[in-house]
């Protein structure tokens, strides 16, 4: 399949629209449309019905293809870009809201690096194409367990960091004065769903059986500070690293006891890193 037409049906199917894709891609809309029915013909099965424009079952199918074939695609052009190309003089670095700690913080070079916070979920994907030359990626497991990294090409992670969980809670709250507390017991609360700055929900849910931990409120938005606001102003309580959950005004942080969870911080990149880059992975990697 041609990767130009599967970028078409991919921008017409989120756009519902021919003409609309074709302003998205700088395309005329007759273009468009010979993409689709070429894409249509070598695959022997209609993708889309026009009035409204949709995909149809075979199309849905496509689509669960579609975005990691293009995205397998961009990363290969990157990792043999990297290899030709001169090390970049800077470091550009991708880092999910509570994954940049102290010894990264330390590692970074004085000047001439560039911090991109990113939902959690996409910076893989930024590694492997090369918009960054590394990422910090975090999330909650079993101690010394690794991250579940979604396999969009050759990256290697090392785990960087370690910490407890805590949860936030006002200073109000009936339970602010445990020595620590489980999760289970806290399933039916009031929490706060910020799958981009938080502890996702769901990974909460997982850890006690796939049930409980229903949004009071959701936040979409990557800043740990408003989110460490809204819970101390009552509006759901949320998980966080200990280091980060420490010292909110109005807010006392309580440590989870059970299950045996921590907050996990990885390092990911792709092939050998150089200039900045390579200095900060060695900062990072050996001093664990």
């Amino acid at each position: 399949m041609d990767p130009h037409l599967l970028r078409t049906y991919l921008a017409v199917t989120r756009l519902a629209s021919f003409s609309e894709a074709a302003r998205a891609l700088g395309y005329t809309q007759s273009a468009v449309s010979q993409h689709i029915a070429a894409l249509e013909q070598d695959l022997g099965a209609p993708l889309l019905t026009r009035r409204p424009v949709a995909p149809t079952a075979a199309g849905e199918r496509l689509l669960e293809h579609a975005g990691p074939l293009l995205l397998r695609l961009d990363a290969a052009r990157a990792d043999v870009v990297r290899m030709a190309a001169a090390p970049e003089p800077g470091l550009t670095l991708a880092t999910a809201p509570t994954a940049l700690g102290p010894r990264a913080l330390a590692a970074l070079p004085a000047v001439g690096a560039t911090v991109r916070v990113l939902p959690r979920d996409e910076i893989p994907a930024a590694v492997a194409t090369g918009t960054v030359q590394v990422g910090l990626v975090d999330g909650l497991v079993a101690p010394s367990d690794p991250l579940r990294l979604p396999d969009v090409a050759p990256l290697t992670a090392h785990g960087v960091a370690e910490e407890p969980v805590c949860v936030l809670l006002p200073d109000g709250h009936p339970l602010a004065r445990r020595a620590g507390l489980r999760l289970g017991d806290l399933a039916d609360a009031r929490w706060l769903d910020a799958p981009d700055a938080g502890l996702p929900l769901a990974r909460l849910r997982a850890a006690n059986g796939g049930h409980g931990f229903r949004p009071a409120l959701r936040y979409e938005g990557t800043d740990v500070r408003t989110l460490t606001a809204l819970s101390a102003a009552g509006h759901g309580l949320t998980l966080l690293p200990r280091s980060a959950a420490t010292g909110v005004p109005g807010a006392v942080a309580v440590p989870v006891t059970e299950p045996r969870v921590v907050h996990r911080t990885e390092l990911v990149y792709a092939g050998a890193p150089g200039g900045a880059a390579a200095a900060l992975v060695s900062a990072l990697v050996e001093g664990v």
